[in-house]
C-alpha cells in the first residue's frame, strides 16, 4: 500500500463520521433549485482485473457533459482546522476541487472530489448534478498529460449525519471516484444531505 493511501486510510480511521465532504453552510442560500437525486446502482462495467491502474498524477480539470461541468484548475483540498475534509470557498464555487490526502485519480483506491451544489451566490459547479445517471462520463484530465475515463457506477443521497465515511473513503481494489456535493431541502438556509457518485475508471 502507498504512502498515500496509508494517510488515507489511518484518517478515515481517526474522522470517522466527521467527513461530511461538501456543504452550502458557509452562508444561507440565496437561490433553492432542486437538490434531490434519484438513487442508482448499476453492476461495474469492467471486472476490476480487466483495468488497468494508472500512476499518480494530480487532477487538472474535471469534465461532466451530462451536468454541463468542464472546470478547472481542480483545487487542492486537505483538512480544515475542525478534522474534517475542505470544501471549496464561496468564491471558487466554480471549480471542483479534490481531496488531497487520498490517491489521484486513475491509481487503485477511492480518488474523491468535491463541489457546491450551490452557496449564498446562488447555483455552483453541480448545479445539474441531478442530470447525471449511472452509465455517465465523469473525465479527469491529469497533470500529465493523460485523462482518466470514468463511468458513474452508482449515485446515493444521503443524511449528513449518517455520511457513509467507509463507503467513501474505505480502501478498493481497482481505481474509482467519488464526487460528492451537498443536497436536500433547504433547512435554516443550508443543505442537510450530501450526494455522493461512485465511479469506476474505464481506460
Amino acid at each position: 500500500m502507498s504512502q498515500r493511501r496509508i494517510t488515507a486510510a489511518l484518517f478515515t480511521l481517526l474522522a470517522g463520521a466527521a467527513l461530511l465532504g461538501c456543504g452550502s453552510d458557509q452562508g444561507s442560500v440565496s437561490s433553492a433549485p432542486p437538490a434531490h437525486v434519484r438513487p442508482t446502482t448499476a453492476a461495474p462495467t469492467l471486472p476490476a482485473a480487466a483495468v488497468r491502474p494508472m500512476v499518480a498524477s494530480k487532477p487538472v480539470r474535471v469534465r461532466i457533459a451530462s451536468a454541463g461541468v468542464d472546470t478547472g484548475p481542480v483545487l487542492e483540498l486537505g483538512l480544515a482546522a475542525d478534522g474534517t475534509v475542505e470544501v471549496p470557498s464561496v468564491a471558487q464555487a466554480d471549480r471542483i476541487g479534490w481531496y488531497d490526502k487520498g490517491v489521484t485519480p486513475g491509481e487503485t483506491g477511492p480518488a474523491v472530489l468535491i463541489g457546491h451544489f450551490d452557496t449564498d451566490k446562488g447555483p455552483a459547479v453541480l448545479k445539474n448534478v441531478a442530470r447525471i445517471k449511472a452509465g455517465d462520463a465523469i473525465t479527469v484530465f491529469r497533470a500529465d498529460g493523460t485523462t482518466a475515463d470514468f463511468r458513474v457506477r452508482e449515485i446515493e443521497q444521503v443524511s449528513k449525519k449518517a455520511f457513509p465515511t467507509k463507503k467513501v473513503y474505505g480502501d478498493t481494489t481497482r481505481p474509482e471516484l467519488r464526487l460528492i456535493t451537498c443536497g436536500g431541502d433547504l433547512t435554516d438556509g443550508h443543505r442537510p444531505d450530501n450526494i455522493i457518485l461512485y465511479a469506476d475508471l474505464m481506460t
